[in-house]
Order: C-alpha cells, then structure tokens, then sequence
C-alpha cells in the first residue's frame, strides 16, 4: 500500500493506492483518465496517514481492498498541503505527461 501527495495543477490531492510506485505506468494512466496529466508526487508512510486521517483512513482503506486499487483520501488542497510538514515528504515523483502547446496567431 503506497500513500502520495500528488501535486497538480489545481494543488495537491492525498491518493492511496496498492500500486507499488507513485509513478506506475497504470496508476499514471488512470490519473491522466481523471485529467492529471501532469504532477509532482511525494509518497508519505501510510502510518503517518492513518494517524492524522483516523476513522476516514480506515473507510476509504477497507473500499481499496474490496475493489479499486486508487482512492483519493483528500481532494482539499489547503488540508492537504498544511496537514503534512514537508520533512514528511518522501522524495519527489516528476511526471510530465505529452504536453500540446497552442499557439496564438
């Protein structure tokens, strides 16, 4: 079981997954399917987690095991960004997806 920060263009989001890297080849997949195509990650222990996210820890954990193998625990940027010290951060995850640039003119 991996816990992430993933950074993103609208702010960070904690995710759970039971894919073994925050840069899975699947997992980035799935993100780009929910239009996160491009993010910085930082994997933080599961046990820092469950200790700050108590019962809603245990809820979305028990639907990860029954079926889906990613669940956002927090989608609130601002809870999400102050909820952590940054010397909790694992070491960054850099995913830049194909990115199409537009042009003016």
């Amino acid at each position: 079981m991996k816990a992430g920060i993933f950074f993103t263009g609208t702010g960070p989001i904690l995710i759970l997954t039971t894919y073994g890297e925050l840069n899975d080849p699947t997992l980035v997949t799935k993100l780009a399917q929910k239009g996160i195509k491009k993010f910085i990650a930082y994997e933080v222990a599961e046990s820092l987690v469950k200790e700050k996210y108590g019962q809603q820890f245990n809820i979305i954990m028990g639907d990860l095991k029954q079926s889906d193998d990613l669940r956002v625990l927090d989608y609130d940027g601002h809870h999400v960004f102050y909820n952590f010290a940054l010397s909790e951060l694992g070491s960054p995850v850099y995913h830049e997806g194909s990115l199409r640039v537009l042009q003016a003119g």
